[in-house]
């Protein structure tokens, strides 16, 4: 299913001339309009947008940095300078959690708001969902952008049965009651739902799910993670994701299943970077690197050359449905990232060993650092969780997974084992890295 066959089946080269017309208006937007642009592009020798150039000179800019966005709302609030419309034209205004401080907001005019729709409802119409489908959504409608969702769903025609997270036997009476076949979620909530549904004897395939489709963390493309709940309900699972300054569902993957396609074509310009050095990478099979967005027909907050810090894979394998452009994989957030010995490492790589180990091993793991910070000493300390039916570690194991980690990843890490069920599930979003162990390094563990 393509919700816009013209744009998603449109051959790139095409789409970029497109883009070039509306980077031109966006540029000359923001130094019109943005106090915020016009002093970070004149501090970098850009003073008009003749000095800018066109798309194909966009590497010259400076990045925007997610810490430029909270000061400038600090020093200019409540939106900061970087604001370009009437504040009397925004018609929703999001936050974000405030969990490493102050919260940011963010304004969307109507024409801001009718784009992050339009983006869903592209991306989750690849993902399976259709006109009259009834669909619940575990993502809460407010104050999160998260809950701009429930606006995509609107275009494309679904009936949406709103709960949020926080509550899941409403999700799984509602599920049951109403007969709905969708649901959008984590990756997290799905895994979590599938615990819930056991102890709570519930028979998971009863519940007639036909399709997913998961968002806000890396997970729900993972061989592991999905294979579980496929499995368990039945369904099919799709994975998208965005980025809340830019827009929901700026990738979403559709019926071919092989990675996520860029959905707001015409509305933003995607760049392929390398993390250290900034340069630009080619968008090539295989290709790897962090994603960079300007925002090409913003009018509330647009930003340029964002810094998404998610790192990708790129794959450039032709589409069955016709859909055109690069398809990737989230493999993590490279402030996430950690350097082991000079190795880099994104925790969920972790994850897509565990895959061989199953049924001895849950799939659920916690990276538990020594010491604060990107820079870990070896070897580096990994929990991973028994199986259901594996009380203690089969002989072994520990030593294998250790071998297989360092095979792969170039990392050697201390494996220990933790009882089924005691890694904490989440009903949001995982967390992969807990240093709670870094300033008492004495850690209880399951021996073999």
């Amino acid at each position: 299913m393509i919700y816009d066959p013209e744009v998603e089946r449109r051959p790139v080269a095409e789409q970029y001339e497109l883009d070039k017309g509306r980077y031109l208006e966006q540029i000359t937007y923001l130094l019109q309009n943005s106090s915020f642009y016009q002093q970070k592009l004149g501090e970098a020798g850009f003073h008009s947008a003749d000095d800018v150039g066109g798309l194909e000179d966009i590497a010259r800019l400076p990045f925007t940095e997610k810490d430029e966005i909270r000061a400038t709302q600090a020093s200019s609030p409540p939106f900061g300078a970087h604001l370009a419309a009437s504040e009397t034209d925004l018609r929703r205004v999001f936050s974000t959690s405030g969990t490493t401080g102050t919260p940011c907001y963010l304004g969307l005019t109507a024409h801001d708001l009718e784009m992050y729709a339009t983006n869903v409802a592209r991306g989750y119409t690849a993902a399976g969902f259709s006109r009259g489908q009834k669909v619940v959504v575990g993502f809460n409608a407010g104050p999160f952008v998260a809950g701009a969702v429930y606006y995509g769903f609107d275009k494309i025609g679904c009936s949406v049965i709103p709960v949020g997270t926080g509550n899941t036997e409403r999700m799984v009476t509602a599920i049951q009651k109403l007969g709905a076949t969708g649901i959008s979620c984590t990756p997290s909530y799905g895994l979590y739902l599938i615990d819930w549904c056991h102890q709570h004897g519930v028979e998971t395939h009863s519940l007639g799910l036909q399709n997913m489709i998961t968002a806000g963390e890396p997970g729900g493309g993972d061989p592991l993670v999905r294979g579980k709940i496929q499995e368990a309900f039945g369904c099919v699972v799709r994975e998208s994701m965005g980025i809340g300054d830019i827009t929901l569902s700026a990738w979403a993957e559709d019926d071919d299943g092989k990675g996520m396609h860029f959905m707001p074509r015409g509305f933003v310009h995607v760049e392929l970077i390398d993390p250290v050095s900034g340069e630009p990478i080619d968008w090539q099979d295989g290709a790897e690197g962090e994603l960079v967005y300007t925002a090409l027909q913003r009018e509330a907050m647009p930003l340029l050359r964002f810094r998404s810090r998610d790192h990708v894979i790129v794959t450039m394998a032709e589409n069955p449905t016709g859909r055109t452009g690069p398809r990737i994989r989230c493999v993590g957030r490279t402030d996430d990232m950690l350097i082991v010995r000079g190795v880099n490492l994104f925790p969920t790589a972790i994850r897509s060993i565990l895959e061989q180990f199953t049924p001895a091993v849950s799939g659920m793991f916690q990276v538990r650092p020594r010491s604060r910070g990107v820079l870990q000493t070896p070897p580096l300390p990994v929990v991973i969780e028994l199986g259901k039916d594996t009380p203690r570690a089969p002989e072994g194991l520990r030593s294998r997974m250790i071998d297989e980690i360092r095979s792969r990843l170039l990392v050697t890490t201390d494996v220990s084992f933790a009882p089924h069920g005691t890694l904490p599930r989440e009903t949001y979003k995982s967390k992969l890295v807990d240093y709670s162990d870094s300033e008492n390094p004495a850690v209880a563990k399951l021996e073999e």
